[in-house]
């Protein structure tokens, strides 16, 4: 499973090799601009607002400080993503009524408020400057030792070439040796960014983006039941499947062959023509039924997975259809049963209503999501809620916790794009 933050990317082996290290230089330098900023506005307030609390008595300046907080917090949330994928939700509560007013006196009555506002004067005046010390001193020295060959190929052989500024080289032993070990303080500059914006990260996220632990606790149980529900549809799905492929089905295949032979055996006649009924009634019978149970659970897609799936359900499709589904392996079953049908529906749509000539139907895997792509040269117009079935789409996909987005602009192409979370139905197991 990939992982949402930097405390558990850090202990793992490729950690130096990943984007997050890079991740955690750029959100420590990005919070120098920022932290400047803020410290900037913050003091033009603090005049705007003392000339203002001569006349009004410093409620100006008070509730310009109380609201300085909210933009801050707000961008600072927005800026967590570079290092923390976990939801960061706000702390404050819709207003009691609407207007400005009532907007303002809850937001002023709120402890959230007063928090961004604490975090807003610590952020300005020392976590961003310690931000940008500690990426500046963590990336310049081991850039400066990697580039002191650079420097001795400038000034010449033999000449002294400044080392950082700590020492000089004359020799190219000697620059070569602080290039090794600059690549040695590199390593460990990745791991020092990793945990000082980890750590960062932390004390952002208790001030601005709390979270009650009986909340989460109902959260995560919440999502852990909504896994549970998608797991025992499926397993009833598959159920009802055995039962009408080794039941239902194996009875009316021996009624049709009791017919079949009940009728070479009677004579030509009234007798004959209705055994002659009969019997095509329960071939079609037969072949509905085995409709249904594909319809159900395909045997193919429990046996070989979603490609060899799809690729079955693009043979019986009515318009002719690419297929190219890329993946690695098996797929969560409740994924794999989910973008089945959202295929099925898709393709089903395109030939009864698209005019189409030729679809096609793209799968793989990004950053640990399935992305399936439909498409056809179809007429377009398509648009959710008007017969399409793309809100019995999105409702089965957002079950695990997935995205439809549609493009199908008068004329054409149409593009249906699904992405499902693949480590989902996993991370709460």
């Amino acid at each position: 499973m990939r992982p949402l933050h930097l405390w558990q990317a850090l202990p793992r082996a490729g950690y130096l090799l990943s984007a997050w290290p890079w991740r955690a230089a750029g959100y420590l330098l990005s919070s120098a601009p920022v932290g400047c900023a803020v410290l900037v506005v913050l003091l033009l307030g603090v005049a705007v607002g003392g000339v203002l609390a001569v006349v009004l008595v410093g409620l100006p300046l008070l509730a310009l400080l109380a609201f300085s907080g909210l933009p801050v917090g707000a961008l600072e949330r927005r800026r967590l993503r570079l290092v923390d994928r976990r939801p960061a939700p706000t702390a404050h509560r819709p207003p009691d009524a609407p207007g400005l007013a009532a907007w303002a006196r809850t937001r002023f009555r709120e402890q959230a408020t007063w928090r961004e506002l604490g975090f807003t004067l610590v952020f300005a005046v020392l976590l961003g400057p310690l931000d940008l010390l500690t990426a500046v001193v963590a990336l310049g020295v081991p850039l400066g030792l990697l580039g002191a060959p650079v420097v001795m190929g400038t000034v010449g052989d033999g000449q002294e070439a400044p080392v950082i500024k700590l020492w000089t080289a004359t020799s190219w032993l000697e620059v070569s040796g602080a290039a090794a070990l600059g690549l040695l303080a590199l390593a460990v500059a990745g791991y020092v960014l990793g945990a000082v914006a980890a750590a960062r990260v932390e004390l952002t996220r208790l001030l601005i983006a709390p979270v009650e632990p009986e909340a989460g606790e109902r959260l995560t149980e919440l999502v852990r039941s909504r896994v549970r529900l998608v797991d025992a549809f499926e397993a009833e799905r598959r159920r009802i499947e055995r039962d009408l492929h080794d039941g239902a089905q194996q009875r009316l295949v021996a009624l049709t062959m009791t017919l079949g032979m009940a009728r070479l055996d009677a004579p030509p006649g009234p007798l004959a023509d209705q055994l002659a009924k009969a019997h095509d009634e329960a071939g079609r019978a037969l072949a509905e039924l085995r409709e249904l149970i594909q319809g159900i659970h395909p045997k193919v897609l429990a046996d070989y997975g979603l490609g060899a799936a799809v690729a079955d359900a693009a043979d019986r499709s009515a318009v002719p259809v690419d297929v190219t589904v890329d993946l690695p392996g098996r797929l969560p079953e409740a994924v794999e049963a989910a973008a089945y049908f959202v295929v099925c529906e898709a393709l089903a749509n395109i030939g009864k209503h698209s005019g189409a000539s030729r679809a096609g139907v793209t799968g793989r895997l990004e950053s640990g999501r399935l992305a399936l792509e439909i498409r056809d040269d179809g007429s377009g117009g398509a648009e959710a809620g008007k017969g399409s079935g793309l809100t019995g789409l999105a409702d089965r996909v957002s079950v695990l916790d997935g995205r439809i987005s549609l493009s199908s602009p008068p004329g054409g192409p149409t593009l249906l794009r699904v992405e499902i979370p693949c480590e989902w139905t996993e991370r709460f197991a």
